[in-house]
């Protein structure tokens, strides 16, 4: 009798700091699986709110082979991007599509950006993204172009440059 005692002693101590193991094993995982969710559904979600569209665009060729686009884009989306966001952006214009330019680093082959109006520095729902790039333009000649945010979000066009 007092061996069944001890052997059903043992097993449950056994079981206890098994269970003990396993929690201290499986709870971080779970933790950690539950803020991976959580982050990708932020991202999620904020890729999601965030849409734009291109509403006019223009190329005036200039010398050498370079030229002048004037994009304009509108926030159609519910998220605000802020101006921080815009400069991290990529974009791409020219002549070429692989043709990627830098934000501000004159003399050639650069972008920059205005918010109309710019009364903050969040491009808000309904504002306007004024981008003009110095890039390579044929006169007559077919512009590329893409803009694309951080979050991946991203539109692109093409259009004639004036001769």
């Amino acid at each position: 009798m007092s061996a069944e005692t001890i052997t059903t002693a043992l097993f449950l101590i056994t079981a206890v700091v098994a269970a003990g193991v396993l929690i201290n094993a499986v709870f971080p995982v779970v933790f950690n699986m539950a803020g991976t969710f959580q982050s990708a559904t932020h991202e999620s979600d904020v890729r999601l709110r965030t849409d734009f569209k291109i509403v006019a665009n223009f190329a005036t060729p200039g010398d050498a082979g370079t030229g002048i686009a004037n994009i304009y884009m509108k926030n159609i989306g519910s998220q605000k991007v802020s101006l921080d966001e815009i400069r991290k952006a990529d974009v791409f214009c020219g002549t070429t599509v692989g043709n990627r330019l830098t934000y501000l680093a004159p003399p050639s082959n650069y972008w920059q950006a205005e918010i109309l109006p710019a009364d903050n520095n969040f491009w808000d729902p309904g504002e306007t993204l004024h981008i003009t790039s110095i890039t390579s333009i044929q006169p007559g000649g077919s512009v590329y172009f893409q803009f694309v945010l951080p979050n991946g979000v991203w539109r692109s066009t093409e259009f004639t440059a004036e001769i």
